[in-house]
């Protein structure tokens, strides 16, 4: 696992925490540390959004908690039974991601038993762990999703590439490709996971820029042009060394696979204001997509097993129609950015 800047500022938020509440007098301030780490998100909406959420969770619990520990003692069983309850009152508000640090603060507030000035004492740890970890991630290396999620695609993009060339040929060991493979649907999730990020924000804001919009469009595209691009590689896989092929077969497959890797590699030199719109293009890759799948199409019955071919074939197929829709996006947002002077589509989709 790489060192990054997350980890790197939950240190901070800890550290910050724990100087607080040195600072304040308050003893026992391992509640703030753990707040701290519990509170650190991706994203300064998520942070605030945490915040927001945490701070309500956290006040009733701890009232629910200072009432158990005072009419039930904070026994194991009645501390368990208000956990319960806790649990059931943030999944019924939506604030499930809050439940963690919830339940740290009632277990806290428990163990006071009663005792009012005890139980507010932990409280307020909790509050100085999650404004800790707010302020840090919003002064300290603030997030910057959009940038890191289309360098990221760059990223995959170029594993997933030499994945693609060399599957029909088969020229990688078994066992790299294989450890290139589960990297690959890894690192597809974590897009995935930045998508959903995006997409959350944008629903969620009351007043979200129709440029945000355009992006958001933007980035789901990209991300599905990975998505078929690693189903292709799993087809190939799952289906087409299972059928015996000949050289030409071979071939025409592996020429299919490098027209689309070149195609993906040219869109994505769009996006980096490399080449300008290429209508000519998109159109004869459309052409021989479509050439492709009527001949494997034709071919497969004439063999065992042919039926596996076209399921491959079909996927290719897929990813090439996938390709051909990345490829329009690319063309309207590039003239659409020229025409409102924003400074190129790369610096566009960064802003």
């Amino acid at each position: 696992m790489a060192f990054g800047a997350r980890m790197f500022k939950t240190g901070l938020a800890v550290t910050l925490a724990l100087y607080l509440t040195m600072l304040l007098g308050i003893t026992s301030p391992v509640g703030a540390a753990i707040a701290a780490i519990f509170a650190m998100q991706p994203s300064i909406y998520r942070s605030w959004k945490y915040f927001l959420d945490q701070l309500q969770t956290s006040t009733l619990g701890a009232i629910i908690a200072m009432l158990g520990g005072y009419f039930l003692t904070n026994q194991p069983i009645s501390v368990g039974l208000v956990c319960i309850l806790v649990i059931m009152i943030c999944i019924k508000l939506n604030m499930g991601e809050t439940i963690g640090l919830t339940l740290v603060t009632v277990i806290s507030v428990m163990e006071a038993s009663g005792q009012w000035d005890f139980a507010i004492n932990r409280f307020f740890l909790t509050l100085i762990g999650i404004v800790s970890a707010f302020l840090i991630n919003i002064l300290v290396f603030p997030p910057k999703p959009r940038e890191q999620y289309f360098k990221q695609i760059n990223s995959v993009f170029g594993k997933m590439s030499l994945l693609l060339r060399t599957a029909i040929s088969h020229e990688i060991k078994d066992s790299v490709y294989r450890d290139e493979l589960n990297g690959l649907e890894g690192t597809i999730k974590s897009l995935t996971d930045k998508y959903n990020l995006f997409e959350e924000e944008q629903k969620k804001m009351k007043r979200a820029k129709f440029s945000h919009s355009r992006q958001l469009v933007v980035y789901k595209h990209l991300l599905s042009s990975l998505q078929k691009g690693y189903e292709v590689l799993n087809a190939v896989e799952n289906h087409y060394f299972q059928v015996q092929r000949s050289e030409e077969i071979d071939e025409q497959f592996d020429a299919n696979l490098e027209r689309l890797i070149k195609f993906h590699e040219h869109i994505l030199w769009k996006f980096e204001d490399i080449l300008k719109p290429n209508g000519d293009e998109a159109e004869c890759m459309a052409e021989q997509n479509e050439a492709f799948m009527d001949q494997v199409i034709c071919g497969a019955g004439l063999q065992p097993g042919g039926f596996r071919l076209t399921i491959v074939a079909a996927a290719m197929y897929d990813y090439g129609h996938t390709l051909e829709r990345l490829n329009r996006v690319a063309d309207h947002i590039s003239r659409f950015v020229e025409d409102k002077d924003n400074g190129g589509i790369l610096a566009w989709l960064k802003k």
